[in-house]
């Protein structure tokens, strides 16, 4: 296995003095280096082919000792030093100080058909910015963020990627619940990829130490390598950049809202500079379409990351990254300008993700009121939010009201006379709306089956894989990562998989909310 390595990061920002791996506040850094923890009795479980390819690594040498070894943090690459970047956060609103890579180890740069790679595991080991954790992973979470990272992916949304999963023979003390129930589960890594892990809180740990020239040279940094057509780094660079940021950053966030993605714990050491999707924790898939749900068991009594906050929050986060960049920029009105711009953005963008997945294409001013009125009907009773836009594609007439509603209706004895009453007016609505547009049946199909998935990784699905997985048998694992690959295809031999959620899963630990335990 050979490798085309670069050392961009690690060669162009300050590294931790200090070697001893010890929980410690690290200053005038960005990252420490640390070695990878040796494991009892490492497993390979799946492994994923596309990034295989994106990394220059062949299938065989996938299934060598050396990979295996590499992926499970039991061997260093040769030439090649392992690291943990440091940052800090705002945690639920709150400047949390410095947080860093607790439980994750970056093991090095790969360079392949002009793509640059930063390979990274999550699950290796503590490093000194473990704080309290053994910087260890457990199963069921790293089912979870190895399945979904490629599911986004393959969704089209902008996201870091797993390379490998992997068991590592040791049994880690968990506490799922945050209920003082710990118990020992199996220990687990996933190799993840992504071109950057760099994430809002980079910048701005070094700004709340007022350390500038470290906040200047990893901006600089930063676009010079992720952003050279800004040109070279200047006061108008760096405003230029913060504005590339808040743009990605909104995208991310209209995809989440489109696919009904619930990140879980959008704090700013969660938000990739990149508009990635990144940090795989306690997140969800709604099931009833509901704008006020949350997967976050720590989140439960605030629900600030809920469905319908993301966007907002996604301008919170902004807002403190601005406050880091000031310093380089010592101007407000610039950032200003350009947070403004967001919440208008918001705007137009929500509508035409919401046209796009109801077929609509043509400009008609009482679209937005069709939008709102679909939607507070849609919470009414629980309707399955990914069955109820994917069937909707089909609709022709009133003859098809009654199955689309029967199949995304949790609870039938619900859809009362009243509210079918409700729903049939807006149908109409719907259909003298659709009338005005010029394309065909067939073609507002296609294009509404473009963008609303007819398989996603419904929570539920992913603790019956963990459930298996936990008795050895990967199976649902690698039936679930195939069928995902696929989304928007109907997929006839998953179609037992396009279902609402199953009763028993309702209330299920894993299958409802989540904590950020892992």
């Amino acid at each position: 296995m050979k490798l085309h390595l670069k050392n961009t990061f690690i060669e162009a920002n300050p590294a931790d003095s200090n070697l001893e791996n010890t929980r410690r506040q690290v200053f005038e850094a960005a990252y420490s280096f640390v070695t990878p923890k040796r494991t009892k009795k490492p497993e390979l479980i799946h492994v994923s082919e596309e990034m295989l390819a994106n990394l220059g690594i062949s299938r065989e040498e996938s299934n060598s000792e050396l990979f295996l070894k590499v992926v499970t943090g039991n061997e260093v690459y040769p030439n090649t030093k392992p690291y943990a970047m440091a940052y800090g956060g705002h945690q639920f609103g709150h400047w949390a100080g410095q947080l860093g890579d607790g439980r994750a180890i970056n093991l090095f740069e790969v360079e392949h058909q002009k793509q640059n790679w930063k390979v990274q595991l999550k699950g290796a080991g503590e490093t000194p910015y473990s704080r309290s954790g053994d910087g260890l992973a457990v199963l069921r979470s790293s089912i979870r963020e190895y399945l979904c990272s490629e599911a986004m992916h393959y969704l089209g949304v902008p996201t870091t990627r797993a390379l490998s999963l992997s068991l590592t023979g040791d049994d880690v003390l968990r506490d799922m619940l945050y209920d003082g129930n710990s118990a020992y589960e199996k220990g687990a890594i996933v190799a993840r990829v992504s071109p950057s892990f760099l994430r809002f809180g980079n910048y701005e740990l070094f700004a709340v130490r007022n350390d500038l020239k470290n906040l200047k040279n990893l901006t600089d940094y930063t676009i010079n390598t992720y952003f050279p057509d800004l040109g070279k780094p200047s006061k108008e660079t760096y405003i230029k950049f913060f504005e590339k940021v808040a743009i990605k950053t909104l995208d991310l966030i209209m995809h989440w809202q489109r696919v009904g993605f619930v990140h879980g714990v959008m704090n700013t050491d969660n938000m990739s500079i990149l508009g990635l999707t990144i940090d795989y924790g306690p997140y969800g898939w709604l099931e009833g379409f509901d704008f006020g749900w949350t997967p976050n068991t720590t989140d439960r009594q605030h629900k600030r990351y809920r469905y319908g906050n993301q966007p907002s929050i996604g301008l919170w986060n902004l807002y403190q990254l601005a406050n880091a960049l000031y310093p380089l920029i010592d101007e407000a009105a610039p950032l200003e300008a350009i947070l403004e711009q967001y919440k208008s953005d918001y705007g137009t963008k929500s509508l035409i993700m919401m046209k796009e997945k109801l077929g609509l294409s043509t400009a008609d001013e009482k679209d937005p009121y069709l939008i709102k009125d679909l939607e507070d009907l849609l919470q009414i009773i629980e309707t399955d939010m990914t069955i109820f836009f994917r069937l909707l594609s089909g609709y022709a007439d009133d003859s098809d009201i009654q199955e689309i509603l029967n199949t995304s209706v949790y609870n039938k004895e619900e859809l009362v006379e009243e509210i079918e009453d409700r729903w049939k007016e807006w149908f109409q609505r719907y259909h003298n709306r659709l009338e005005k547009e010029s394309l065909s049946k067939t073609e507002r199909k296609a294009q509404m089956d473009a963008v609303n998935p007819k398989y996603v990784l419904r929570n539920y699905m992913a603790q019956m894989a963990i459930d298996k997985a936990d008795e050895g048998d990967y199976s649902l694992i690698s039936e679930f990562f195939e069928m995902l690959k696929k989304p928007y295809d109907e997929q006839p031999e998953y179609e037992h998989w396009f279902a609402k959620r199953p009763e028993w899963a309702r209330t299920k630990v894993g299958c409802s909310m989540l904590s950020c335990s892992s």
